[in-house]
């Protein structure tokens, strides 16, 4: 299964991997699934680093490079296509980065690993459920 991981999910799965649900985990943890990481999540992370939001357990870019080692990601670049359906997307969520997954995510047909039940309303599919 091809897998798009969330901004919220990395983080916890790098820092905190107790506040992941099982089955993300498990999704995250299976080395079937071809894992996907947004080119925005880089971005994301970057900026609030930057500005002091964010506080990781070890530098950005020596964090960043880690987890995409580990987990074995593939970086998801940001398409046109991506970006025209993120711009015509309803506005049940405000925040660009996530309405900008939600997007590659419909674009590319694959699940999201989330906690943001908000996603569901776009009609994708969100691996977070316990079940």
């Amino acid at each position: 299964m091809r897998l798009l991981i969330d901004t919220q999910s990395l983080i916890w799965y790098v820092d905190q991997d107790h506040l992941l649900s099982p089955a993300a985990h498990r999704g995250i943890s299976d080395p079937a699934n071809d894992l996907l990481l947004s080119a925005a999540t880089v971005w994301e992370i970057g900026i609030k680093v930057g500005l002091n939001k964010l506080t990781l357990s070890m530098p950005y870019r020596a964090w960043m490079e880690r987890a995409i080692s580990d987990l074995g990601l593939s970086i998801l670049p940001i398409t046109v296509e991506a970006t025209d359906r993120q711009a015509g997307l309803p506005w049940h969520h405000r925040d660009p980065f996530d309405r900008l997954i939600i997007a590659q995510a419909l674009v590319e047909n694959m699940a999201v690993v989330s906690s943001d039940q908000i996603f569901d309303q776009y009609g994708i599919k969100r691996l977070w459920c316990s079940a």
